[in-house]
This record gives C-alpha cells, structure tokens and sequence, in this order.
C-alpha cells in the first residue's frame, strides 16, 4: 500500500488560501479542507439532499421507455457487465434494483477478459442471444461497442447502453445512451463512475413507475439501500471524488458502518479483518476492491457479482473466501511479474535512458494482472507506463497507467492517428486505458508511445512531486486528530488524504513481515515517541536508514490491536 520511492520527490505543502477556520474544525482540519477547496461550512454537509437530479443526464428518458416493460410487461432483461469492481457493482445494483421495483426475468452477462476482452462485443452478442433478452442493457462499457450493438441489432435484440467511459469519433447505434461523458450531455458531475450512472438510471425508472401510479412514494422502494454498490465502485474505480461523488461515499459509508449494507460487502470486510463500524473510504480502495477485481483477474467475474447478490450471509463468507484466495493468488503473480518487470527496466536503461514513455511486455506474463504491474511500475520511475502480455488471438493485450501531464487516452489517440493500423483498439480515461497491437507492433509502438510523451511532457511534469498538508507540531499528534481525519473526507482521488512532513528522531527499527518497516519516531521538539510503520520497503534501501534524525512524509492514522487504540505514523516516504 505504501513504499518508500526510489525517486527523490520534492516535497511541498499545499496552498490554503487565508481564510477564516471552517467551524467546530480547528486549524489543521480547516487547513486541510480548505486546500481541498473547501470555502463553506456547507460544502462539508455531505446529504442526499444535494446530490445532482439525474434530469439533466442525456438519454435518461429513452432509458426509462426502455425499461419500463422490463417492469411493467415482464420483459426479459440481460445486463451486460464489466470484469472489474464498477462493473460487478453495477450489474449487482441493477439487477437489486430492477427486482425491487418488480422485475421477475433479469439476468446478466460477463465476457471473460481472455476469450471475449472487454465490453459488448459481436462475439459476446452470440452468447447473449441464447438467453433471448428482449433488451440489453450494458453497465460500465458499452460507449465503444460500435460493432457489438451493431451486431446485436442485426439479431434483432435492441441495447441500451449506461457508461462512463470517454467516447470515441462514432458512437454506438444504441436504443439509448446514458453517459455523462458523451456530446450534448449537461450532467455536471463528469466524474461519475459507472454505478453511478447505473443507479440514477434506476433513480428514474422508480419516478416514473410512481408517475404511473405502479407506486406512490411512501411505497415506492427506497434505492438509497444500494448507495454502499455505489460507494464501493466510486472508490474503487479511482475516479476523482468531485462534491457529487463525495456524497455517494459518505452516504455508502454511513450504511456500512451502521450495519445497513449487504452481506457480500460485510463478508468481504470480514476476511479482509476490518470492521464494518470503523469502515473509511480507504477501505473500498485496498480491501473490498481488490477481492472484487481478484475474480475478473484471474477466472471470470461471476464470484463477485454472486457475492454482492447474495442475502445469505454464509453464501456471502464463502464467496468472499474464494475471492480472498484468489487476491492472494493474484499478488504471488504480481510478485513474480514486478521482478521480471525491474530486470526488462534494466534493458530499457542500457539502450535508452531518456526515454518517457515506458512500454514493458513479457511473453509469460498474466493479463489480469498487467494493470497492476503498470501502476507499480509508474510509481516507481514516474513515467506513463504500458505493460503487455500475449493476447489470446496471437495480438498483445496492454494496461496502461499515467501521471499527472498526460492524459492517456488522448496520448494513445494520438499516437494511433499518427501511426494508423498499430493499435487495434484502445479507451479508457485520463490515467488509465487499455489497449489492443498486433504482435508485430510492440517495436513500433513503444517507440510511437514514446515520441507522444516525450512531446506532451516536459522535465518538470517527470519530476515526482508529494504534497503534504504542512507540518504538525508536538501537541497535534494526537488520537482525536487521527480519529477525525480518519472519519473525514471522504478521501480519494482528487480529493486525497491528507498527508504531513515532518522530522523525527529515529529511536527503534526493525522489519516485520519480511518487508515492512516498523519504527518508533520521536518528534522534534517532543518528548513522546510514535508508533509508525512503512509498507512494502524496498529492502535493499532500508539499511540506509541508520541516521539520528530522518525527514518523513507521512499519514496520522490509528492502530488497532487487540483491542487497544494509539496513534500510528503511515510513512509514504523517507528521506
């Protein structure tokens, strides 16, 4: 979760605009909030009150006339999901939902990442006609799917499509589109993540189901019971935590931590050892998404959709049981690819040491797990990197991941507009994208990829930089500040958590799991040493850390054991 950087970043303090202290906060709190961008006390109060209509969403009303004989006449429905946590949230809230609004034949439909790749293909369209949908419906893909609505048309099965990805030059002939990404679209929350867009569509259904009279609104069902799928999949997607995304969390935490959640969920956080009343943003980030997405990695998705389906809590602690076996799987892969990864590094350093744009393929490597190893080894060289592995049709599947400077997506765009017939097809978002070469290209490409970055990046985009929130001084280490940030936020992308730098006395060091770092810090100007602890270290670095006094970056967090609570330092870095 967290490492000590090769890189020596340059570390700086936020900016916070002089303002007044945001009441009942404090200085540190108020400091933190407002160099989020946080000007009014009410900016804080996270309701449902204030979440966005979804009237100004395009296509909702074509949405809504084609679900309404799902519900009203029994038509035959099948969700056509994603293999990731947005999409198995999605198709596990619509199919809730759909079924609560009184839907009797739903089902749904996942490609599997290594026959079918993703989204709604015309090969996935012929596993989808021996069902006899009467209508599709894909959740969190479907934007880029011009030949598999094309195809599924053709079979006479019309589609309707809720996304969130970016859209490419032509869209897809779709009965409806609902995407607040598409042209013409006036939503204001861009940042929507798929289930998202999948529970202001039912929102919808269910105000026009009361407009008709199926329903008055004392016994409409109230789909804010969902808002823990949808809390999951904002965080867990890593899209930017925008004031609308900021309420869906909150108010999907505060379900969990009450116990008001579904079952799959509070398995998950079972065999993950957390405690559903203690539940924070981060939590969805490290411990139920990655179980989820463990499925879509390495076998297909269906364990964790069943898993956020289930009523039954020990179907759910099974499920969770086998998507706990397969995250830990999926991390000896990892491993495994991470060292392979940093030897090819050392090939890429000797024939280019300048280049920018960082593309690594292995003939054995894994393709559920090449978007993780992107990640890691962007973080390590701070560069865009692309991992490939072998596709299944003799192509080369890749997972890219970027930094900020470079959006991936217009990166990969261009490059495909200069060298035409390279890519067979990409999409994705500002940070992340995944595409499709053919075999022979990867040369061509990388070199291609390359150019791209190199152009739209200059050196002070590729010098690694870590904000922190300022200093903290001796009496502000406190439990009540951890607590306080710990329940705050929510935290997330774009809105992230808050981080300090500080010096400290280095009184204690050892490693404990192999390679976590734990320490006692003292501050500076302080009589009380900390707990505090660094993930994931880089071993052949740690001995370095023999000095007196060391300069960290750092969260102040809680430490839970059994059964006691004291302040814990999370080191990020350390210099």
């Amino acid at each position: 979760m967290y490492t000590v950087s090769t890189l020596s970043p340059l570390i700086r303090t936020r900016e916070c605009p002089a303002l007044p202290e945001l009441p009942g906060l404090g200085p540190v709190l108020s400091r933190i909030y407002r160099a989020r961008g946080i000007r009014t006390e009410q900016e804080l109060v996270l309701t449902l009150q204030d979440l966005e209509p979804y009237h100004s969403l395009k296509g909702m009303d074509a949405a809504v006339e084609a679900l309404l004989p799902v519900v009203l006449r029994q038509k035959k429905l099948l969700v056509v999901g994603d293999f990731d946590a947005d999409g198995a949230t999605s198709t596990a809230l619509v199919i809730r939902a759909l079924h609560m609004l009184g839907a009797t034949r739903v089902d749904y439909l996942v490609p599997d990442r290594f026959d079918l790749g993703y989204g709604l293909s015309p090969g996935l369209v012929e596993i989808a006609r021996g069902y006899e949908p009467d209508l599709i419906m894909t959740v969190d893909n479907g934007i880029a799917s011009v030949s598999g609505v094309a195809a599924a048309r053709a079979a006479g099965i019309p589609v309707l499509v809720t996304d969130h990805h970016l859209p490419g030059d032509e869209l897809p002939d779709a009965l409806a589109i609902v995407n607040p990404n598409q042209p013409g679209c006036d939503f204001p929350s861009k940042a929507a993540c798929g289930c998202t867009v999948a529970f202001y569509v039912m929102l919808a259904l269910r105000a026009a189901l009361v407009e008709r009279g199926v329903f008055t609104k004392e016994t409409a069902p109230n789909l804010t019971c969902l808002l823990d799928l949808v809390a999951l999949a904002t965080v867990a997607d890593v899209v930017p935590l925008d004031r609308n995304n900021r309420i869906l969390v909150e108010q999907g935490l505060r379900r969990i931590r009450s116990g008001a959640t579904q079952p799959g969920i509070l398995a998950l956080l079972q065999v993950a050892g957390k405690d559903a009343r203690r539940m924070t943003s981060t939590d969805f980030g490290f411990a139920i998404g990655p179980r989820i997405n463990a499925a879509g990695r390495l076998t297909d998705m269906s364990a964790g959709i069943e898993c956020l389906l289930t009523d039954d809590p020990q179907r759910a602690l099974s499920l969770a049981a086998e998507l706990d076996s397969l995250n830990r799987e999926r991390r000896q892969i990892e491993q495994t690819m991470q060292t392979e990864a940093l030897q090819l590094l050392e090939q890429v350093r000797e024939t280019d040491e300048r280049r920018t744009g960082v593309c690594l393929f292995h003939r054995e490597w894994h393709q559920g797990v090449i978007g993780i190893l992107a990640s890691r080894i962007k973080e390590r060289l701070y560069r865009p990197v692309i991992a490939f592995a072998p596709g299944d049709q003799g192509d080369l599947k890749g997972s890219a991941r970027s930094i900020p400077g470079l959006h991936m997506r217009d990166a990969l765009d261009l490059t495909d507009k200069r060298h035409p017939g390279l890519i067979i097809k990409f999409g994705g978002h500002a940070m992340a994208a995944g595409l499709t070469l053919r075999s022979d290209a990867l040369d061509a490409f990388s070199d291609a990829f390359d150019a791209v970055c190199r152009e739209l990046l200059d050196d002070a985009d590729l010098h690694h930089r870590l904000d922190t929130d300022g200093e903290l001084s001796a009496q502000e280490f406190t439990m009540d500040l951890a607590e306080q940030i710990r329940l705050g936020g929510p935290w997330g992308q774009g809105f992230p958590e808050p981080l300090f730098a500080g010096e400290f006395r280095l009184q204690q060091q050892r490693l404990v799991g192999g390679h976590h770092l734990k320490m006692m810090l003292q501050p500076l100007r302080s009589d009380t040493a900390l707990d505090a602890i660094c993930f994931n270290i880089d071993t052949a670095v740690w001995p370095d850390y023999d000095r007196d006094i060391l300069r960290c970056v750092f969260q102040l967090d809680v430490n839970e054991y059994r059964g006691q609570r004291s302040v814990q330092l999370l080191i990020r870095h350390i210099e």
